[in-house]
């Protein structure tokens, strides 16, 4: 198990130009960063058992974090 934070600065290091106006333009794109944020600071904080959780919640966690990621993924394609 990893407790390795996938923040999205480490995950899509050479889009932050385009993720910094996504979030200020696009208010759908501004609630997937968050949404990804939230769900992303769940899983650390369960894998650091911090808010120890049992496994299907994390399973749970982990898919919506990788839906999120790959969602925000096609945005910054998108708008390339």
């Amino acid at each position: 198990m990893s407790n390795t934070p996938h923040e999205l600065h480490e995950e899509f290091p050479n889009d932050q130009d385009t993720i910094h106006r996504l979030k200020e333009t696009d208010p759908h794109f501004a609630k997937m960063f968050e949404d990804y944020h939230a769900v992303n600071r769940a899983v650390h904080r369960a894998e650091t058992n911090l808010e120890p959780t049992d496994d299907l919640h994390m399973a749970e966690l982990r898919k919506e974090r990788m839906a999120l990621k790959d969602m925000i993924a096609t945005a910054l394609r998108d708008s390339a």
